[in-house]
């Protein structure tokens, strides 16, 4: 890997990092604002139960740890070589998934194609700037 191609992943990866990071947000925020997002985004009302709280605060959370492990694995990209070519591989496959759980719960279909191909887009991206999305 070049040294040029070796800043941009660093770069790329830092930037997915910190993004998913911000997920660290809905780990905290009043619940009351979480329903306000629901709402706004035009969901519906949120069922004030426990566990609807607790599987969106859990589900940001481990978005936020993911952001953790990439932001840093981008500080020694040459090191994590294998990890990002895996965690590459998993975001493919997770968006692939994401498609398929927002078509199974009836999401909006402005939902459906934004999160899954995003997430799955990241993946891409890592690797076509690896310069090796052609070993897949």
């Amino acid at each position: 890997m070049t040294e040029s191609r070796a800043r941009l992943l660093a770069f790329l990866l830092r930037a997915l990092g910190a993004f998913d990071l911000l997920a660290l947000a809905a780990v905290v925020v009043p619940a009351s604002w979480i329903a306000s997002a629901h709402g706004r985004l035009g969901l519906g009302e949120l069922p004030n139960e426990p566990i609807v709280f607790y599987l969106a605060r859990s589900a940001s959370a481990v978005y936020a740890l993911h952001g953790a492990i990439v932001f840093f694995v981008s500080f020694d990209v040459r090191r994590y070589d294998p990890l990002i070519r895996f965690l590459s591989l998993a975001a493919i496959f997770h968006g692939a998934l994401i498609v398929a759980i927002d078509a199974a719960s009836s999401m909006p279909a402005w939902w459906t194609i934004i999160e899954g191909p995003c997430f799955a887009a990241t993946g891409v991206a890592v690797l076509a700037v690896r310069g090796r999305i052609a070993a897949i």
